[in-house]
């Protein structure tokens, strides 16, 4: 059995997205399962029991969008999967992931330093463009990169790579009720709330910059008759209240690790 499998997702038709992110694996030995995208971009949101207009409206200030909703799935489908499997843990990439190093080496050597610190850990963000509100706990040199593993306090965005355990995928899929918001928004509201989320900074993954086919259109659509008149509200009271729950978090979790001797 190996300790960590590997998901790659890739819209149906993207073969060269997908032939391109095969070879950057394979330059580094990885093998990985394709799961399908969900194409959410034709989808009638309206008609979709999983999405909860109002409370979209109300977190975030607008309606979301079927390249979101798509996105979401895409990732509760590879959840899904997982634990269908077993394996521990489970890396997942979209595929424009462009990693900086081997992440399988990487994740080796970081996950056994990460179950000692918080056995209880759910999810790792190893593809985020910006770090805030966090502790440091080791760094580690892979090849060229070097970068550390901290603790998450207020959730990077970006969803390009993650890494779940079976608890943490576990939660994500019983726990999640209703999509209220895109899934890198609701993985900050969750785990900004119950802590237990990881990262690396400087991220050992980032991303080939190429348009999400997933998301396609996305950001045109948000820009237009989605915004309600107090979005920008909704947004300055939400990145407000998440970094003050992270602050009392972070404070809390320097405590335990004192404690450890960390």
């Amino acid at each position: 059995m190996s300790l960590l499998k590997t998901y790659v997702i890739n819209l149906d038709g993207s073969t060269d997205r997908l032939a391109a992110i095969t070879e950057r694996l394979a330059g580094f030995g990885i093998d990985f399962e394709r799961v399908a995208a969900v194409d959410g971009r034709k989808m009638d949101l309206s008609t979709l029991p999983e999405y909860d207009a109002e409370r979209a409206e109300r977190y975030m200030g607008r309606s979301l969008v079927g390249g979101e909703i798509g996105c979401y799935l895409s990732h509760l489908k590879v959840a899904e999967a997982f634990l269908q499997s077993d394996a521990p843990y489970a890396l997942v990439l979209e595929d424009d992931a462009l990693p900086l190093c081997n992440p399988v080496e990487l994740l080796m050597q970081a996950l056994a330093d990460l179950n000692s610190v918080d056995p209880d850990w759910l999810l790792i963000n190893t593809g985020n463009n910006k770090l805030k509100i966090a502790t440091p706990l080791k760094r580690y040199t892979i090849g060229s990169h070097q970068c550390e593993l901290v603790a998450a306090h207020y959730f990077p965005m970006t969803t390009s790579a993650i890494v779940w355990s079976r608890e943490g995928a576990r939660r994500f899929v019983d726990e999640h009720a209703k999509i209220f918001a895109p899934v890198d928004n609701y993985f900050r509201y969750w785990l900004t709330r119950t802590g237990h989320g990881y990262s690396f900074w400087p991220a050992p993954v980032t991303t080939t910059e190429a348009a999400s086919q997933i998301l396609s259109g996305a950001g045109t659509a948000r820009k237009t008759n989605k915004r309600k008149w107090y979005y920008g509200a909704a947004k300055q009271f939400r990145l407000f209240q998440d970094k003050w729950i992270a602050a009392r978090k972070k404070r809390v979790f320097k405590l335990k690790l004192d404690a450890l001797g960390g």
